[in-house]
């Protein structure tokens, strides 16, 4: 460990499984307290015990749904009257709907979408703000996709969402740079929850879902995603703002096929 966010406080949203976990891990590593929330409160509290033991600094779990602005400006309050403070926010949080065509969305799955991500992450930068003018400074990471860079099937509603946050992300650049906030994106394909579960139960998925890659391998999300999320939220990148890194070993460079494979027959239940 090197300390690089020694004494600083972080919040990861989503922050217990996937890449969030590996992502948390990796903040904690480098010595940040951190507040780790999910709709999965046991899993943050397990997590948030997990990384206390093992490395030392202070970590709390707590269940949040980012959909309910009441949850999420009470993860903020937590944070801060908690551990002191905000330095660090890191909005991972994000949902899937159902893998339909776009014809086939409803508003219900776009609504759904929008509040977990779009909507929680506007709240959370919002309820942040003082906090980490407070501060001084402070960075907050969001997350793009190498779906809306590619317009992936199925994804329509994602794929809005996605291109909301990176609006978002550059306006907050803008207009609170002169606060010392900086706010940046991160587009990672990565071991997270549903491609680990893909890759467990369907024979041949890694291999295949990696043949286009150019590093040939998918991403871990303590040893290469969490880096990168540590690398913005350290004083390593005290000049980098409003930035979107592609954190997927180059595989925004060929893209990926997304047509579905049965797709006559989805079309043929519209």
């Amino acid at each position: 460990m090197t300390g690089l966010v020694q004494g600083k406080i972080a919040i990861v949203t989503g922050g217990a499984k996937g890449l969030g976990y590996g992502i948390s891990r990796c903040l904690a590593r480098e010595g940040a307290d951190i507040l780790i929330t999910g709709r999965d409160g046991a899993a943050a509290e397990a997590v948030a015990a997990e990384i206390s033991q093992e490395f030392g600094t202070r970590a709390m779990g707590l269940s949040a749904d980012m959909g309910i602005k009441d949850e999420v400006e009470g993860m903020i309050e937590r944070v801060v009257s908690e551990f002191g403070g905000l330095d660090i926010l890191v909005n991972n949080a994000s949902l899937l709907s159902p893998n339909v065509l776009l014809e086939q969305k409803t508003d219900e799955m776009l609504q759904r979408t929008l509040e977990i991500g779009t909507w929680g992450t506007w709240w959370a930068m919002r309820a942040a703000f003082p906090h980490l003018k407070a501060r001084g400074g402070g960075s907050i990471v969001n997350f793009y996709s190498i779906d809306a860079q590619t317009g992936a099937w199925l994804h329509a509603d994602y794929n809005m969402n996605k291109g909301a946050i990176l609006g978002l992300t550059r306006t907050a650049a803008v207009e609170w740079g002169r606060f010392n906030i900086r706010t940046n994106a991160i587009a990672p394909t990565g071991m997270g929850q549903v491609f680990a579960q893909l890759a467990e139960d369907v024979p041949g998925f890694l291999e295949m879902a990696t043949a286009s890659n150019p590093l040939r391998r998918a991403g871990d999300p303590e040893r290469d995603i969490g880096p990168v999320v540590l690398f913005l939220a350290s004083e390593m990148s005290r000049f980098v703002n409003g930035e979107l890194i592609n954190v997927d070993g180059g595989q925004h460079l060929p893209g990926y096929v997304s047509v579905p494979h049965n797709l006559a027959e989805m079309e043929a239940q519209t």
